[in-house]
């Protein structure tokens, strides 16, 4: 499925998984944040994605007036989740509306674990 814009020199269709990557990308360049994580729906176990693959730890649904973007992550420990979680919202909102000129309407981040680095 994708979205599609119109205006008067004609019709773009963005199709979900760019709004996916673009999402994944800009979260992953944010402090605290240790990465994207695919959740597998049967048995609840989450799996820490590649830098390739970032948009499966993303599903965008597409709303009459804009679009909504749920992220799965994973925190690193001993920072402020609230903090680090306002940033990644901020910067994804962000860069996905300047990248394509969608309308954000919510950005769900889902904190699926914490992780120590080392």
């Amino acid at each position: 499925m994708s979205v599609i814009l119109e205006n008067e020199y004609g019709m773009v269709n963005i199709n979900k998984d760019v709004v996916s990557t673009i999402a994944g990308a800009s979260a992953v360049e944010c402090y605290g944040l240790v990465g994207m994580v695919s959740k597998s729906a049967g048995d609840g176990i989450v799996s820490l994605l590649k830098r390739d693959n970032l948009n499966k730890g993303v599903n965008v649904e597409v709303e009459e007036d804009g679009i909504i973007i749920d992220l799965y992550v994973i925190i690193q420990f001993g920072t402020k989740i609230s903090v680090v979680a306002q940033n990644i919202i901020d910067k994804v909102k962000y860069n996905v509306e300047n990248q394509t000129g969608l309308k954000v309407l919510k950005v769900n981040l889902n904190i699926e674990g914490v992780r120590v680095q080392g």
